[in-house]
């Protein structure tokens, strides 16, 4: 189907309208804190996986912000009469928030999600008709231009993303407007671009109704609006990362071959980033027949840029290819045509001697570093998010690991980090533990055995003591050669701040 079978859009023009609705909605308690309040946390669950019977039961009442909620979140008409004292119907029918349906009702022509910023902002965010809870599988229909509201992805690109104070930043790929809103915050000048023209146009309503500044919009796939002198401090991109047989869907297949799309993504960012900036994907690879994964993410990684790659998640192409088949509702279709459009997936995998996809985070720092540091790992273990700050004291400590050869790294000062706890794994009753290990609680929440000096050392470090200084003392604790311990132990050092777990003392 194409775009001519989408709803019109509300103007984006008519900033004076989307301000006294924002106010109305507001005035409701039409928020992030206001609908979890109405629905419950069972319901407000269960829209994230597309029901929304839960939510049409708990909205039965009367209320304004019932009303609100069957409206704009649910798509349910309601009667012109519930709604005329709550919002400004008027210029909303005129501009083309709401529209007329039969009898004395009205729709609303796009979803509007109460969104909560990281802040305690409130914030809005326009999708398509259908598309504000649970993806595209719950609308029941396809369209090629259909603009998703807030999912997984984009709530875990927004989580990770570094968030500091910069001059430029670069949403590519932007949909419905979620990271851009976000760098809004951070960023004195936002770039936004996507192919689909709708998406930029639904981008400038989720920033006019969340009171954020406007963008600077442009039309064009990847790096295509940017110029060539034009360089950011900050990009990032949810980009179509779907590894698909074609391009049927413009918010999730990319129409390059295989994982095309997010190499050339990732390859081509280099050269866009300030020194010192940073440029953050989500991503879909191949995992080919005789290939090793992390070479070939490694291959993808611009010179003159630092690199941490995590793999969260990975599936085999049946799974992979079942997954995005119910994205786009197949499975609701005829079972042969199901079977069909099935049987291209694999095929397409057969050709390209695909066996699994990965799943997961890319940051690139531009460090022009003579030795760029390329972290490739897979950790589908549960993180704390949001990882920003975890995202850019990991590239801090990378900084620090370079410029420390072991005889500064035994000068240096450390501390343990915060929250980070011991764990001896041994049997019972024994005099001994088998291993030592530690465990963090925060961030990253990563766990990596020590020995036994390794675990005093980090339980020492305060700041006050150099790394050298406390090495000696164990020495004598333990009656070892203390030489001998201060040549075998720096690796562990290295190892234990790389991960996180010690933080050097500035």
């Amino acid at each position: 189907m194409s775009n001519s079978s989408l709803a019109p859009l509300p103007s984006s023009d008519r900033t004076d309208v989307t301000a006294r609705l924002r106010e109305a909605l507001l005035g409701a308690s039409f928020s992030a804190d206001g609908l979890l309040d109405l629905l419950g946390a069972s319901a407000y669950a269960a829209l994230a996986r597309s029901e929304t019977v839960p939510a049409l039961r708990a909205t039965r009442g009367d209320s304004p912000l019932e009303a609100l909620v069957r409206l704009f979140l649910l798509q349910q008409p309601v009667p012109h009469a519930r709604v005329a004292d709550v919002l400004p119907v008027a210029d909303c029918l005129e501009s083309g928030w709401l529209t007329r349906t039969g009898g004395e009702e009205v729709a609303a022509t796009v979803d509007v999600r109460p969104y909560g910023g990281p802040g305690g902002e409130d914030w809005f965010i326009v999708s398509d008709l259908g598309c504000a809870v649970g993806g595209a599988g719950g609308i029941g229909r396809l369209d090629e231009g259909v603009v998703l509201g807030v999912g997984g992805a984009s709530t875990t690109l927004a989580g990770i993303t570094v968030r500091t104070a910069v001059g430029s930043a670069l949403d590519l790929g932007t949909g419905s407007g979620i990271q851009a809103l976000h760098a809004a915050q951070h960023a004195t000048r936002v770039t936004a671009t996507d192919l689909n023209p709708r998406a930029l146009h639904i981008t400038a309503l989720t920033l006019a109704l969340s009171g954020a500044p406007a963008a600077d919009l442009r039309e064009g796939s990847l790096f295509e609006p940017i110029a060539d002198d034009e360089t950011y401090d900050l990009i990032v991109s949810n980009p179509p990362f779907v590894i698909s047989p074609g391009a049927r869907l413009t918010y999730r297949d990319g129409g390059m071959g295989g994982d095309d799309l997010c190499r050339t993504l990732v390859q081509e960012a280099g050269d866009r980033l300030n020194d010192g900036g940073y440029a953050q994907f989500l991503a879909n690879w191949q995992h080919v027949e005789g290939e090793e994964w992390q070479d070939r993410l490694r291959s993808w990684v611009p010179r003159g840029c630092d690199a941490w790659i995590v793999q969260r998640e990975v599936q085999d192409v049946t799974q992979y290819a079942e997954l995005w088949l119910r994205d786009a509702g197949d499975h609701r279709s005829d079972p042969m045509e199901y079977q069909t459009r099935y049987d291209a997936w694999l095929d397409e995998f057969e050709a390209r001697k695909v066996k699994s996809v990965g799943f997961g985070w890319i940051t690139l720092r531009k460090s022009a570093a003579t030795q760029p540091s390329v972290v490739v790992e897979e950790w589908p273990h549960p993180v704390e998010q949001p990882l920003g700050d975890t995202v850019r004291a990991h590239f801090d400590r990378v900084d620090y690991l370079r410029a420390h050869d072991d005889a500064a790294l035994l000068a240096g000062h450390f501390r343990l980090a915060g929250e980070i706890v011991q764990e001896q794994v041994g049997l019972p009753g024994a005099e001994d533990p088998e291993h030592v290990v530690l465990r963090q609680h925060r961030g990253m929440r990563r766990a990596t055995k020590v020995d036994t000096v390794g675990a005093g050392f980090a339980g020492v470090c305060d700041g006050t003591l150099s790394a050298g200084r406390i090495l000696d003392a164990i020495a004598q604790l333990v009656g070892e050669d203390p030489v001998l311990l201060r040549d075998r132990t720096p690796s562990q050092i290295r190892l234990l701040v790389e991960q996180g777990f010690l933080e050097p003392a500035r």
